[in-house]
């Protein structure tokens, strides 16, 4: 079965909003090492309409980016028309079937099925059980305001599965969400 997996930038604060303005000064050698690991072990990209549309604009002219985004398919969550014809291959996924479709994609070959960002999109994934893990960027920003990390949809308990430190100072937690009682979890693996 194909993992699901969110990864997502935020501040120290929990904040995720406008990521190009305090998040750039965060990417070394080894950060990039590690999205380009992410990304490459995926062949699918899930995102809701909104951050669908934003992406579109701009990751079409970066045909030459490593990483490849533009050649995977990306599934595009909405409720009302969506222009795909920019970024393609894309396949739209009525909200309506979110849950349904998903179900079905991770049930197919193939490898990772990643989603950019947190939201209403990811919030409705994990309580149907189908989010597998959860990669959280933090970033030593302090915003003060903005949007958050996490709502109140999306209450839950997690497991720590792994923490990636970087020299710049961001860290990368990664969670699962919890199906054991305490006693029955894997030790935690720490890396740096």
């Amino acid at each position: 079965m194909r993992k699901l997996i969110t990864s997502t930038y935020a501040t120290l604060d929990g904040f995720i909003d406008n990521p190009h303005e305090w998040s750039l000064q965060y990417s070394n050698e080894e950060a990039q090492a590690y999205a380009f690991a992410t990304t490459t072990a995926a062949d699918a990209l899930l995102l809701g309409r909104v951050t669908y549309e934003g992406m579109a604009q701009a990751w079409p002219q970066m045909g030459g980016n490593p990483y490849a985004v533009n050649s995977i398919t990306k599934y595009v969550v909405a409720s009302q028309p969506v222009d795909t014809s920019a970024w393609n291959p894309t396949v739209v996924i009525p909200g309506a079937d979110l849950v349904t479709r998903v179900a079905e994609l991770k049930e197919q070959d193939g490898a990772d099925i990643l989603i950019w960002g947190t939201g209403r999109l990811t919030d409705t994934l994990a309580a149907a059980g189908l989010l597998d893990e959860y990669r959280i960027w933090v970033c030593p920003v302090i915003k003060g305001k903005g949007e958050p990390l996490f709502r109140e949809d999306s209450a839950m308990t997690l497991d720590l599965l792994d923490t990636t430190v970087f020299g710049t100072g961001a860290v990368v937690h990664t969670y699962r969400p919890a199906t054991a009682k305490p006693w029955q979890r894997p030790p935690r693996r720490r890396t740096s």
